[in-house]
């Protein structure tokens, strides 16, 4: 029965666990895909990396929610059993709330096991990845997220084209509004040609040029004298290249890597990913102490102080970090005071959940039997 019994407890609150987070991991994903889309629309990202991007930090974002979805699964999971009184029928069938939190702490282990996998291996894997791809955009020109027939640009900066010659990679019929400087002050430039083409080069330092075929430009201000127009056949311009930095972000380093690393953010980083993972079983006894209700109160009756308990424990862990990283803690304290004290605070709503570890059964007066009198 014990087997049975935690496999039933564990199938109510893992696939609730699922449900939340799949929700919540879907709702953060709309909003970075709308801001993604904007950065698509201004044409700084292709639209292909808004994509891979997104699927690079699905892991980072699990991580956080994950701790969040179980305890809101465990709230409603057992708030279900006691409204449905399947939590009373436990009781009364000897299986103590000591035998419960053990089953609790199990299902906590299974998630933890999880949260552990994401983030000390893979979330930062997959944001190393990203920090890869990302610099991999950087390297791109803005010529590489043209669409034709659209003007894209801001202010003196904008560029147009008609289409686009695929086998050649030829842009057709470009417009080029620039600036060029001069004496200190901004020339407005404009560029008129019938082709362009962004040409690479494979030297040692990576030079990129656009050259422009049959076309005209126009420099100076509008409306002075001071106009110059130029004919030309082939015009070639140097196009600048971003220098590839080194990637050292402490949250794309590797666990192995942060453990021996003696610089602070490192020692913050694998602090915090410790903490993602310290704080499951903590949630868990706090998440089965108030989840005990009245059916006649309705199982969403502890659910808001539970909930702003869970808020203030990760915004402790959050100032906590940032405060480690701004020097104002001392590293050797880190973040194992924060659950120290809501381990304190589960222990302590805990016995007030359990109250006694042994059933006390009511005394019932002794009824004497007598005769009736004839």
């Amino acid at each position: 029965m014990t087997l049975r019994l935690f496999r039933y407890l564990a199938k109510e609150v893992l696939v609730s666990t699922a449900g939340v987070t799949l929700i919540l991991l879907l709702v953060i994903l709309s909003g970075r895909f709308v801001s993604y889309l904007g950065r698509v629309t201004e044409g700084r990202m292709s639209f292909e990396f808004l994509f891979v991007i997104l699927g690079f930090h699905i892991p980072s974002f699990i991580q956080m929610i994950l701790p969040l979805a179980f305890f809101l699964s465990l709230l409603l999971a057992f708030g279900r059993l006691y409204i449905e009184n399947e939590m009373a029928v436990l009781f009364s069938s000897g299986i103590s709330k000591v035998k419960l939190a053990t089953y609790t702490l199990g299902i906590a282990a299974i998630i933890g096991t999880l949260s552990a996998t994401l983030n000390f291996w893979l979330a930062p894997t997959s944001e190393y990845r990203a920090a890869e791809a990302a610099q991999e955009q950087d390297q791109l020109s803005a010529f590489d997220f043209l669409l034709p027939g659209r003007f894209q640009g801001s202010g003196q900066r904008t560029t147009y084209i008609d289409s686009f010659t695929p086998k050649e990679g030829w842009m057709n019929q470009i417009f080029l509004s620039s600036f060029v400087r001069k004496d200190g002050k901004n020339i407005p430039t404009q560029t008129l040609a019938a082709y362009a083409e962004q040409i690479r080069m494979d030297s040692e330092n990576g030079l990129n040029y656009l050259v422009f075929k049959n076309g005209t430009q126009y420099e100076g201000t509008p409306g002075t004298a001071n106009y110059r127009i130029t004919q030309f056949d082939t015009y070639a311009v140097r196009m600048e290249n971003k220098a590839v930095e080194p990637i050292n972000e402490a949250y794309t380093q590797p666990t192995s890597y942060l453990i021996n690393s003696a610089k602070l953010m490192d020692k913050v980083e694998l602090q915090w990913r410790i903490s993602l993972v310290v704080m499951i079983p903590i949630l868990a006894i706090i998440g089965l102490s108030l989840s005990q209700v009245n059916p006649r109160q309705g199982r969403f009756f502890k659910m808001l102080p539970a909930i702003l308990l869970m808020i203030f424990y990760i915004a402790l862990l959050i100032w906590g970090r940032t405060s480690l990283e701004k020097e104002k803690l001392p590293i050797q304290l880190g973040l194992w005071w924060i659950h120290g004290l809501f381990a304190l605070i589960a222990a302590a709503l805990f016995l007030q959940y359990n109250q006694t570890f042994e059933r006390r059964k009511a005394k019932l007066p002794m009824i004497e039997n007598s005769e009736p009198n004839t």
